[in-house]
């Protein structure tokens, strides 16, 4: 009986490999699974007919398949296992007595004796010795050390700022994500613990849209944080005790058409000309997610009414569409000088009557509009006279400016136009300003210089991340201000924040062409020789629980459309590598400005889209609207376009792991000195597994200058410390939650450091959702 069942099950397994295997070979595939169906099917003949022979057909198999194997992928066990697992298990079963007696003989005695399976045993013995090598091996890691040297004697850091302070998004306006703080450092690290732990009591809601999310930093200036939660709450705690100061709630509802319910930061300004128990001479700006900015007391958290209308700007003003939810800031607005310049986030592909991208400059006091920059219309950046609007759905800014208030600039990163997959009848002013990085004159509005990123973006590759500002010194012993572009194509772009020319070569680079008849795509793509892309995706590549799910996987990657890099969308389906969640997101990168090094969170996610005429699209319904996930319905657009990650029948990624690593790279010379698996399937699978996978993540890195870097982000619940030279974690904490935000650090006045991330998860990510601020310090 045991026999017949196994051979039924191999024989079962054997067409579905042959009949799959022979599809994946016609569309142009490896001719593997057929051969393994084909020895799968011989071997349950065999078994039926009881002979020894299928024993041996099957140690044939093993060792094909794990010569195969070591052809295709090496000796990286989180590829082996898929390819070889079925089939090391099936070897096993058919060593034990079950199936060796019915294949064995019988004596003159009548004693029945088992075949003799040496061959097969010592094929199986092969390939599990090989598995637990492979172990211990990482081909995929890169190891290496960054310089230690402190080149910048008096660094610049940007802004004056106190060293045991946070005061914005990046610490400074340059943005580094780096403190001069270095009580804690590689040496004691290890020992933080928990010092206070404040839950903001805004935990997600039934009717919150899939995109809720928690990804504010702190702010710390005096003794108190400053900080927003995803439905606008604004918060101050005591930066010691982690008690709360003052709360106030913005009350901008619920939309169901919001893209995005989420909170980066607020801003902060103090009117030196006011006197100190002035009210309202210290503020906090928060915008709301109803196209809002509010002007708050920082000390008790009162509206600030002299500020705009009774304390309110409104953003939607000027704008000659205005569809409720469809825009908001999602980002903490930059402040210099006498101006409060903010962008807004305008939803990817609801509609072709969205809000405009525009940036605007207001007199941070009044609230009074001083210029405003529109890609649509760039050389108008007089406020717009009464009855005039912005343009409909010119690029937009959602993520974090940067400032150089000495070079009067400041850095926008600037998106693509809404619909971000079509790119018919964009205007020259759209194609020479989308996917870029724009430097606007502080007073004036006035752009400077642009690097654009990608041309005719058809992929959804805003640039996401806050530009970081330094010096660099060069080999001459010159200083030149630089500016630090991360894209999500995996490009660091290093430039000349004076004129956004590149110090690390930028070159034009041949890019595939077979877009739909009515647009076009560009010839050539640029590409720094700083940077992190992905190699383009084979079939050896793909990846699956088993080889059956892998198999699909492959079959998959031949059946949509797939040149490389920046492959058109298309009506039959094309892979975008890197994905919409891109290489580097709004996380952007943590620099050390003294070492000139910097380091970061490389992921690696393939997304697929495929574009759907108007024809077919059908009616509106709750989960057909635009995300990264799902139908883009781009209503007025003649197609819609249907997005997701690359996921296997097993809704795992169809790409093998790693999907995510921490990595360092010298800005002074652009060589990438190590890259590690970050983080495990811990919060991945049913069961908790520590396996070091390397996973997905958003969210950003900050970097001490006690040589320690910290993350979060990645889709297990922990925030990790990292040794900054080599890329070693030195510690980690399990989270309550999700924390996919960027963490900050802060001295209070007892001299103790602390370290702060808020932990809340995120919803396109799947991360477990929560209200928490937590704050680690050495013990006492």
């Amino acid at each position: 009986m045991a026999i017949r069942i196994t051979a039924i099950i191999i024989a079962l397994m054997g067409l579905a490999l042959a009949g799959g295997g022979a599809y994946l070979l016609s569309l142009g595939g490896s001719a593997y699974y057929l051969l393994c169906g084909i020895g799968f099917l011989i071997t349950a003949a065999l078994l039926i007919a009881r002979k020894l022979l299928a024993l041996h057909v099957y140690a044939v198999i093993v060792v094909a398949s794990l010569a195969w194997a070591i052809w295709e992928v090496g000796f990286d066990w989180w590829q082996l296992g898929p390819r070889g697992g079925v089939i090391i298990l099936l070897g096993m079963w058919l060593l034990t007595p079950w199936i060796r007696r019915p294949l064995g003989f019988v004596s003159p005695t009548g004693a029945r004796y088992g075949a003799s399976a040496k061959p097969l045993a010592v094929a199986v013995a092969l390939a599990v010795l090989i598995a637990a090598v492979s172990m211990f091996f990482d081909p995929l890691d890169q190891s290496g050390n960054l310089p230690e040297e402190k080149v910048a004697a008096a660094p610049a850091l940007g802004g004056n700022v106190p060293d045991g302070e946070w005061h914005q998004y990046g610490r400074t306006p340059y943005g580094q994500r780096y403190s001069p703080l270095d009580q804690v450092n590689v040496e004691n690290v290890g020992k933080l613990t928990e010092a206070w732990r404040y839950q903001t009591g805004d935990v997600k809601r039934p009717d919150d849209v899939g995109e809720t999310t928690y990804q504010v930093t702190p702010l710390k200036i005096g003794n108190n944080l400053y900080l927003c939660t995803p439905h606008n709450l604004a918060i101050a705690l005591d930066a010691t005790t982690g008690k709360q100061v003052w709360k106030f709630d913005a009350n901008s509802g619920m939309n169901p058409d919001r893209q995005h319910q989420t909170c980066r930061g607020v801003s902060y300004y103090k009117d030196q000309a006011a006197a100190a128990d002035t009210p309202c001479a210290e503020r906090v700006y928060v915008p709301t997610s109803d196209a809002r900015l509010i002007a708050l007391d920082a000390k008790n958290g009162e509206v600030c009414p002299s500020f705009a209308e009774n304390g309110t700007l409104h953003l939607e003003k000027g704008m000659k569409y205005n569809p409720a939810g469809y825009y908001y800031s999602t980002s903490p607005p930059a402040i210099v000088g006498n101006k409060i310049i903010i962008g807004g986030a305008v939803n990817d592909n609801y509609s072709t009557q969205e809000q405009s991208g525009v940036i605007r400059a207001f007199d941070v006091n009044s609230g009074q509009l001083i210029w405003n920059w529109d890609s649509g219309n760039p050389s108008q950046t007089q406020p717009l006279p009464e009855g005039q609007t912005y343009t409909t759905n010119s690029p937009n800014s959602w993520s974090v400016f940067s400032v150089d208030e000495e070079l009067g600039l400041v850095y926008i990163p600037l998106g693509n136009q809404v619909p971000d997959q079509l790119g018919m009848g964009r205007s020259e002013n759209v194609e020479k300003y989308s996917s870029s990085i724009v430097a606007l004159d502080i007073n004036t509005g006035a752009d400077r210089w642009v690097r654009q990123t990608v041309h005719h973006d058809l992929w959804d590759m805003d640039v996401p991340a806050q530009p970081v500002l330094l010096n660099i010194t060069k080999s001459d012993n010159s200083v030149v201000p630089a500016l630090v572009g991360p894209t999500k194509q995996g490009d660091i772009y290093l430039l000349d924040r004076r004129t956004g020319e590149p110090i690390i070569p930028v070159t034009e680079q041949p890019a595939p062409g077979g877009t739909i008849p009515e647009d076009h795509a560009s010839p050539t793509q640029p590409i720094s020789a700083l940077n992190f892309r992905p190699r383009k995706l084979e079939g050896r590549d793909m990846w699956g629980v088993t080889m059956f799910d892998q198999m699909v996987c492959r079959i998959r990657l031949e059946q949509m459309n797939y040149d490389g890099q920046y492959t058109p969308p298309s009506l039959n389906g094309t892979i975008v590598y890197p994905g919409n969640f891109g290489t580097f997101n709004w996380g952007s990168v943590a620099v050390d400005p003294e070492r000139m090094v910097m380091f970061g969170m490389p992921t690696y996610l393939a997304f697929t889209s495929k574009l759907v005429p108007r024809a077919d699209i059908p009616p509106k319904g709750q989960d057909e609207k635009g995300s990264e996930q799902g139908l883009n319905r781009n209503d007025g657009a003649p197609y819609g376009v249907l997005m997701g990650p690359f996921l296997g029948p097993l809704n795992i990624p169809c790409q093998a792991p790693p999907w995510g690593y921490v990595s360092g790279a010298d800005l002074r010379t652009g060589k990438i000195a190590y890259k590690h698996r970050n983080g495990t399937v811990h919060d991945m699978t049913p069961l908790p597994l520590p396996f070091k996978v390397g996973v997905p993540g958003i969210g950003g890195p900050m970097i001490t200058k006690g040589g320690v870097a910290f993350l979060g982000a990645a889709v297990d619940d922990y925030l990790r410390a990292y040794n900054l030279t080599d890329g070693k974690q030195l510690w980690e904490a399990r989270l309550p939650a999700g924390g996919q935000a960027t963490p900050m650090t802060y001295a209070v006045e007892d001299g103790r450091q602390f370290v702060v991330i808020v932990a809340g998860g995120h919803g396109s990510v799947g991360t477990k959702p929560g209200d928490y601020v937590i704050a680690y310090a050495l013990p006492r």
